[in-house]
């Protein structure tokens, strides 16, 4: 049997038992939250899949760097004024 590693070091069942009776105890909502990305708006988030040809990604890359935002940011710039939403 191979020994479990992380980045190298091998996990010892000390920790295996530390991290199950961490996760059975419960993680702080708030404190995941702190984690990650920062919330977009007023509630969750959802990803919306969108198809684009390649000519238009191309502008998209070519605005967006020039503006200094993600793709994303820019898109939903564009989607907000063309809703017309703060």
């Amino acid at each position: 049997m191979t020994q479990e590693t992380i980045d190298g070091i091998p996990v010892t069942d000390q920790q295996i038992t530390g991290w199950s009776e961490e996760a059975e105890a419960g993680y702080s909502v708030e404190k995941l939250r702190k984690r990650g990305r920062k919330p977009l708006g007023d509630g969750v988030s959802e990803v919306v899949p969108v198809r684009m040809d390649q000519a238009l990604l191309d502008a998209l890359a070519v605005r967006a760097e020039r503006e200094n935002v993600s793709r994303s940011e820019a898109i939903r710039a564009a989607v907000r004024d063309w809703v017309q939403v703060a």
